[in-house]
């Protein structure tokens, strides 16, 4: 009678991000979590009949779904965050003189940063799809603080035209909620739902 032999375990799927932003990126090895990087030329839904919660959905799903084809058996996760306030999404400025304008908007008033998120297996049917809010409070700026602080980081590729994780704390005072979230990737949300998928962070592995 053969030996009895060790079941092998079912191999997670790959994980594709289809994004460009190199901070996600970053959060996912930061927590981690490997995965190729692939950005999807998917134009983005910004239409005003929808709420901001929505369009983040949409957004992701659109992301999410663009690469299908190409990764039927990985899990391709779409990610899309706004800046919103009073209810209006507030996107990347035009220019400098509309992120002043933005930031100026924000400034000594709380606002919300919400962030769509879809994890898709395309071969095995499965989507996950969710929404994270953060509220945070900006200090009250003057122009001049304004100035300075556009000076320091580039806003035009910046939903809100700002970046937490760049001098933040020169503008912002306070954070309600999940604060990788505000960087762009909700990963306390996100490595729960990965779980499900089968896809653990390296040192969650290292210890199994």
């Amino acid at each position: 009678m053969p030996p009895d032999r060790p079941v092998p375990r079912e191999e997670a799927p790959a994980l594709v991000l289809a994004s460009a932003s190199p901070r996600r990126s970053q959060l996912l090895a930061e927590h981690g979590f490997g995965a190729r990087i692939v950005p999807t030329q998917v134009e983005e839904a910004a239409v005003d009949w929808l709420s901001v919660r929505e369009l983040v959905a949409l957004n992701a799903g659109l992301k999410s779904a663009a690469l299908w084809a190409a990764f039927p058996r990985a899990v391709i996760l779409g990610v899309d965050t706004l800046v919103s306030l009073d209810g209006e999404a507030l996107g990347k400025p035009r220019d400098l003189a509309h992120a002043a304008a933005t930031l100026a908007r924000l400034a000594g008033r709380s606002h919300q940063v919400y962030s769509g998120v879809c994890a898709a297996l395309p071969a095995g049917g499965r989507t996950v799809q969710f929404i994270e809010q953060t509220t945070v409070t900006f200090r009250a700026l003057t122009a001049r603080q304004i100035e300075d602080y556009l000076a320091r980081i580039n806003p035009l590729d910046k939903a809100g035209s700002y970046a937490a994780q760049d001098h933040g704390e020169t503008i912002i005072a306070a954070t309600q909620g999940s604060w990788s979230n505000v960087l762009g990737l909700p990963m306390e949300r996100l490595t729960d739902v990965l779980a499900g998928f089968g896809i653990q962070p390296v040192s969650a592995v290292a210890q199994t």
